[in-house]
């Protein structure tokens, strides 16, 4: 089956509309004609998607964008006739990802759906995991066990290149060129620096590496 796309809109024929597009596209759609059965569907299909319209019986799309919030971090676009920047400020503060004002080109719709997919798959592939510990790149944060460990801006920049390529060898130099684009010769000695304040952080015993490991005359690599 293809991505599930919820569709939360009281008017049939733009919910039509839409459906036609969307699986013309491949995804897999989901229907709710009201804000209330469309957090119903969403909590038993798991859609990766949400198309909200504001103006529903029952629950609007405000209170749906809350509501869902509450349970779920997948992409959702608003799709309103009211274009107000309130509203639309209203919408995105309260968690929505995008906006459309209505009339709209279900093209539009279709093409920032694929972005707002896109934008996931990317995120969701920027977190890296080696026994306890866990870099998310979305959000810049490295933890070890759920304990959330501060970073600098350079130890984050250089943990993340060493974890996304575990075993391979780099130089100082790399590491350097790595983080901050250039490189010095007076540079070894500040990697030093930034390679053993990370053990400090995220190593059990630093005198003794799990993780960052010291290859004599070469440089260091990650070991998961």
């Amino acid at each position: 089956m293809g991505t599930k796309i919820l569709i939360a809109e009281d008017d049939g024929d733009i919910r039509g509309l839409l459906r036609l597009y969307l699986e013309s596209e491949g995804f897999e759609v989901l229907e709710a004609c009201d804000g209330a059965e469309a957090l119903e569907k969403a909590a038993a299909c798991a859609p990766e998607l949400a198309i909200l319209d504001v103006m529903m019986p029952r629950m609007n799309g405000f209170e749906l964008t809350r509501a869902l919030r509450r349970q779920s971090e997948i992409p959702i676009l608003i799709l309103s006739a009211k274009s107000q920047d309130a509203d639309k400020i209203l919408g995105l503060n309260l968690g929505a990802d995008d906006y459309v004002a209505k009339p709209f080109n279900p093209m539009e719709v279709v093409a920032r759906v694929k972005a707002q997919l896109r934008r996931t798959q990317r995120e969701a592939g920027s977190v890296l995991s080696a026994g306890a510990l866990t870099l998310d790149a979305a959000r810049c944060e490295l933890r070890r066990g759920g304990e959330l460990i501060p970073l600098t801006p350079t130890e984050y920049k250089l943990l993340s290149l060493l974890m996304r390529s575990p075993g391979r060898v780099f130089t100082k130099a790399q590491l350097y060129e790595g983080v901050a684009g250039e490189y010095f010769e007076s540079s070894d000695v500040t990697m030093m620096v930034h390679i053993s304040n990370l053990r400090e952080k995220l190593e059990e015993d630093p005198r003794k590496p799990r993780h960052i490991i010291t290859i004599r005359g070469l440089g260091y690599k990650f070991e998961a």
